[in-house]
């Protein structure tokens, strides 16, 4: 569509043309600020201009249902993932058209529910290995929350999606962090600084790219080793769609691409996940208890079971909130493909269009004390009368996350492992100060102690 009834384009409002340099500013420092403050002074369409950029942000469900499900064929990855390309290369987060289709196609089977919940098994095993690890330290130096979470997300990764043990490869988190720190500078920048020029971060980066080739080659070569390339995790999925490429370097792109797309995304979302949800249940001793003494009545003194999701009720509605106030993917940026109309409100063709789950998931419409900490929103008495977008942890749609049961079940897991007998106490004075890309990162890695249940 492109109008109203009435033949009359209308246009979301918005800050003028004078508020650029701000809008300039927010976007290059604090996004998060930029659409907040955008959805509290105009509503639930705006339409910002920053530069020779304009930005359309849509606020409500129903426009989220519109951009990401009814009309998805006419919005691309838009704006940052367009230009995050060039450090993520074209894999499930980039990519679009039948290369998409061809990638969802190769790995969905990997995550369907009946395989996940075979999974079930090596997950709890990561976890108590956690829990190990974690217990080692107690009473003792603070240590980096964010780097065990992501030790365990690899881990489980590693496993679960590869069948293989990524441990030995021990520079495999640091890359990621390179990898990541690249996006979100091509992101800011649009992708207008040369990527030969010797910064320090992409000079990181392309040690961190080359690393990353140099592990998907290794487990390439694994797998047809072992004579197991025709098995039904991802490594082998992926292995046997590239290979039907017509051209053989194409193929083996598309290999360094996808891999390293599944491993970032399949980790990282978790880790953040886990590590907001300890420094939330740190500030709230009662919500904590509480998950606590579920774990020790659901599962004792044993490792957990796929048949524990649903003992484990109350853990997965404060992983459900965690991802209320800190999604996954904070904001989901589109290309309109053709002219639309999206609330109401006329969408040119070729415009950057903004559904942004972390404005979204504390719309005052929707959400009792948006900003407040509350797993009884979940409670499923409590959620009949929501709307179905309102809440989009996993995004929405043909593009809606592939790997959400398995992050659902890792984290729940683990979540209920360390409160059942640790205490994790975030360090006095430390700011968790969030780092939007994939998710919203946690700066510093989240100094903890660790302390035996009493």
């Amino acid at each position: 569509m492109t109008g109203t009834a009435a033949g009359v384009r209308r246009t979301p409002p918005g800050p003028p043309r004078s508020a650029t340099l701000g809008l300039l500013k927010n976007l290059v420092g604090d996004r998060l600020e930029l659409m907040t403050s955008a959805a509290d002074r105009y509503g639930d369409a705006v339409r910002m201009a920053i530069g020779p950029k304009t930005l359309y942000f849509f606020n409500h469900p129903e426009h989220a249902k519109h951009v990401l499900a009814d009309n998805a064929a006419n919005y691309h990855k838009g704006i940052g993932l367009v230009h995050a390309r060039r450090a993520l290369g074209d894999g499930l987060l980039t990519s679009e058209g039948e290369l998409w289709r061809k990638q969802r196609k190769a790995t969905q089977p990997a995550f369907q529910h009946k395989r996940i919940a075979q999974q079930a098994g090596a997950v709890a095993e990561s976890a108590g290995r956690l829990v190990d690890r974690l217990r080692a330290g107690v009473n003792g130096t603070p240590l980096n929350l964010m780097e065990e979470m992501t030790g365990l997300t690899l881990d489980v990764l590693g496993r679960t999606l590869l069948s293989e043990d990524l441990s030995e490869f021990e520079q495999v988190g640091h890359a990621f962090e390179a990898v990541q720190d690249q996006a979100m500078f091509e992101m800011v920048s649009m992708s207008a600084v040369p990527m030969w020029v010797p910064l320090p971060h992409q000079l990181r980066f392309r040690k961190a790219r080359k690393e990353l080739r140099r592990v998907v080659d290794e487990l390439a070569a694994r797998r047809v080793a072992n004579g197991h390339a025709d098995g039904d995790d991802v490594l082998s999925r992926v292995m046997a769609s590239t290979a039907e490429e017509a051209d053989p370097a194409f193929g083996r792109q598309r290999l360094h691409d996808e891999l390293v797309t599944v491993m970032l995304a399949g980790h990282e979302t978790t880790a953040s996940t886990l590590g907001w949800t300890f420094h939330l249940l740190d500030r709230h001793p009662e919500i904590k208890e509480r998950v606590r003494a579920e774990a020790q009545s659901v599962l004792g003194d044993r490792l957990p079971t796929y048949e524990d999701l649903h003992g484990l009720r109350y853990t997965t509605m404060v992983v459900e909130e965690v991802m209320r106030l800190y999604p996954p993917v904070w904001i989901l940026p589109r290309a309109a493909q053709a002219d639309d109309e999206v609330g109401g409100y006329f969408v040119p063709k070729g415009a950057d269009v903004l559904i942004c789950p972390y404005t979204l998931h504390r719309h005052p419409a929707f959400w009792d004390q948006p900003d407040r900490f509350d797993p009884e929103r979940f409670n499923p008495t409590a959620t009949h009368n929501r709307p179905r977008y309102a809440y989009i942890p996993f995004g929405a749609g043909p593009r809606f996350c592939v790997g959400n049961h398995l992050g659902m079940m890792e984290a729940t897991f683990t979540i209920a492992m360390i409160a059942r007998e640790l205490d994790l106490r975030t360090v006095p004075d430390f700011e968790v100060v969030p780092e939007p890309m994939l998710s919203l990162r946690i700066r510093g890695g989240l100094p903890m102690t660790v302390h035996a249940v009493a």
